[in-house]
Parts: structure tokens; C-alpha cells; sequence
């Protein structure tokens, strides 16, 4: 995927928001919210600031649900929020928030000092600090024009997939208070004949366990745990602040027991970090004893802001895998096919061992590309272990 596709990918993230009150994480640790005040002027008014400087604004939106013409992908998209508190060293979505902002202050709608906050000073880093929050009275009203849309194209080509979560988490700690995520679940609970995909780090997606269990009964849907690996070093490394494994294979199995479709995306796999034959083996066992239903390995897309963000942290804790990392991704952003190719048949191999790998290609591949990811393999050597 080249830059025309990176393009229409920002697009397909520029659909996101969040808020947050008390989160409790693998760890018990607890953030403390500030009351709501509404303060804030332009186009973001904010609605809560946490005591370490998190702020959570509104965003108004005319569209919510992104068509395949909008990203270049087959598959529609939903993302209830833009940024996200998670802020894991990988991710790619940080040109969204980014671009949300400039759009605003090229537009005049917010102040220099406001864009300052919002944007400039830090970089890339307002995209974990300052998120936004679409209004749920102005989601709503986007869903029925834009599920028109969908029906109109379901009439015409077949049950059409729509992918929730492809840029931000849609159970971010935000949604315990905002409630966007569950308010586009409950809506799309009165559609028929969808392929439904969800895409989580958080165990919060369990508390609408009866609802997901209502869309089941309607539509083909599948709950996709992210989790790149068991070892807690690598998580706390690279994905700080997201609930540890075994809170999130906890919510695989609530999922699994309650009678919803789960499995796991294992997203990015971290190439000498987190794809050795052992490092597999225990993520699978893991899997199959949490009654994951599937297992979809993605590998690592090193877009711009991701290496601002992820390199200098594999410098620091695997500094013999750097030379390796700007050689493999010097002149792409994919990982190299050889290694994407490996990787992922090593993943099916083992994985079939296990008895958690299904054959859905269409999910598979609709899935992987909304991460987003390509066909691949891995770029190191294979490992013995």
C-alpha cells in the first residue's frame, strides 16, 4: 500500500472519539475526573479534564459511518471516537487526530492558542491528551442517513461488513461515561443481515454483553481482542496504559461463555519482539484456554508517527533488533513480504494445532486491512525456539 492508499486510510480513521471517568486497569490503577464543565470555546467545547491534563471535547459530526469509496477499502467503518487515552507506541491513527485539528484551525473555527493545545506544541502528543468525543444526539442523526446508504448497498451487492474500532478504540475508558460506542450498537441492533466486526483492548466491551448478544441473533458479528502478546514486559513497553493480558483474555472468555463470537487479533506482531515459535505457542494456549473462536496475526506497519513513537522504545529495551528494524522498513511501510508471508503461516500451522483457526477469509482479510496490514511474513530470521 502506497501513498494513495495511506491517504484514503486517514480518512477511514478521521470517524473517532472518547471520554473517561474512573478506569480501573489490569494494575487497579485509578484516574480521577475532573466535573464536567463545558468550558472551552471554538469548535471543541470541553467536557471533562482529568487532574494530569487529559482533556475530553465534543466534535460535531454530519457522518458517521465511512464508505468503502471514502477509504479505498471493501468495508464500511465506525469510529465512535478521535484519540485515545490507550496512546499504544504503535499506533497509526495519530495523523487523524492531528488532522482533525489543522482542518479546524484552517477553517477559523478555533484559535491559534486553542490549536496550540490541541495540537502544535508537542507534537504528535495531544492524540493521547486532548480526545474527542462525538455527541451521541448528532451520531444518531448521522446513522440514519449513512445506514440508508448501507441498505440501499446491501440491496444491490449483498450483506455488506461494517468494521467498528479500525482507528481508536471503541471501548476506550470514555465510553463508560459517553456512552457513543453502545449508543451505535443499540442502533444498529434494528438493521438485519450485517457483518459486524469489533475491534477492543478493553475488557469494558463485556459490559454489553447482552447487547452484543441481541445484534448475534441479527447480524454475523465478531468481537476481535486485541492483544500482541502474554508477556507482560512487552505489553507495558510498548501499550503502557492498555489493560494487561489477562484482563483482556478474561473478557474473551466472558464473551465466549455468554454465547458471542470472540477471538483475538494478535495486532501488530512485533518482528524479534513478539513472533518466536515459543512467544506463539504461549499466546495460543492462552487463546484457546480463554475459548478464543479465532486468531488473526497482524504485522507491523511502521508509518511516520509510528517510528517517532515506536523505535526509540525498541532502541531502548532490544537495542540489537534496531539495525534490523531500519533496514527491513527502510523503503516500505509494510513489513517484507518474506516475513509477512512466514509469519502468517506460521500463525495458521500452529493455530490450527490449537483448533482456533477458522476459515473466514472474507473477516480475515476485511480485519487485517482495517488495522491496516498486507499479506506478509518475518522479517527476522526464524527463531528455534
Amino acid at each position: 500500500m502506497r501513498l494513495a492508499t495511506y491517504s484514503r486510510l486517514r480518512l477511514c480513521m478521521l470517524s473517532s472519539l472518547w471520554l473517561g471517568k474512573v478506569w480501573v486497569m489490569g494494575n487497579s490503577q485509578r484516574e480521577v475526573v475532573v466535573p464536567s464543565t463545558r468550558a472551552g470555546s471554538g469548535d471543541f467545547p470541553v467536557l471533562d479534564e482529568r487532574h494530569r491534563g487529559t482533556k475530553f471535547v465534543e466534535l460535531a459530526v454530519k457522518s458517521v459511518i465511512n464508505s468503502p469509496e471514502a477509504t479505498g477499502m471493501d468495508f464500511w467503518s465506525i469510529n465512535p471516537y478521535v484519540g485515545c487515552e490507550f496512546g499504544c507506541s504503535y499506533c497509526y491513527a495519530r495523523y487523524a487526530h492531528r488532522y482533525v485539528v489543522e482542518r479546524a484551525r484552517d477553517g477559523g473555527r478555533i484559535t491559534q492558542q486553542e490549536f496550540k493545545d490541541f495540537g502544535a506544541p508537542r507534537g504528535l502528543e495531544p492524540f493521547e491528551h486532548r480526545i474527542f468525543v462525538k455527541a451521541r444526539e448528532r451520531v444518531l442523526n448521522a446513522l440514519e442517513r449513512d445506514l440508508r446508504r448501507v441498505r440501499s448497498r446491501t440491496a444491490r451487492d449483498g450483506p455488506q461488513t461494517i468494521l467498528i474500532g479500525t482507528g481508536t478504540d471503541p471501548y476506550q475508558p470514555a465510553e463508560r461515561q459517553h456512552h457513543v460506542t453502545r449508543t451505535v450498537l443499540t442502533r444498529l441492533r434494528r438493521e438485519r443481515g450485517l457483518r459486524l466486526g469489533l475491534i477492543t483492548k478493553s475488557p469494558l466491551v463485556c459490559r454489553d454483553v447482552d447487547l452484543l448478544k441481541q445484534l448475534s441473533r441479527h447480524h454475523l458479528l465478531s468481537v476481535y481482542v486485541s492483544l500482541l502478546s502474554v508477556d507482560e514486559r512487552v505489553i507495558k513497553i510498548f501499550e503502557a496504559r492498555s489493560p494487561l493480558p489477562h484482563v483482556r483474555l478474561r473478557a474473551v472468555r466472558r464473551l465466549t461463555s455468554a454465547g458471542v463470537r470472540a477471538g483475538l487479533i494478535v495486532a501488530p506482531v512485533l518482528p524479534g519482539i513478539s513472533d518466536s515459535t515459543k512467544q506463539i505457542r504461549e499466546l495460543l494456549r492462552a487463546a484457546k484456554h480463554a475459548g478464543a473462536q479465532f486468531i488473526r496475526p497482524v504485522p507491523l506497519r511502521l508509518y511516520p508517527a509510528t517510528r517517532q513513537r515506536f523505535l526509540p522504545l525498541v532502541e531502548q529495551h532490544f537495542p540489537g533488533l534496531v539495525q534490523r528494524y531500519h533496514a527491513a522498513y527502510r523503503d516500505d511501510w509494510d513489513a517484507p513480504t518474506r516475513y509477512a508471508t512466514a509469519m502468517q503461516r506460521r500463525f495458521r500451522q500452529m493455530a490450527e494445532q490449537f483448533g482456533i483457526y477458522d476459515n473466514d477469509t472474507e473477516a480475515e482479510d476485511s480485519v487485517a486491512w482495517a488495522y491496516p496490514t498486507a499479506a506478509q511474513l518475518s522479517l527476522f530470521t526464524e527463531k528455534k525456539t
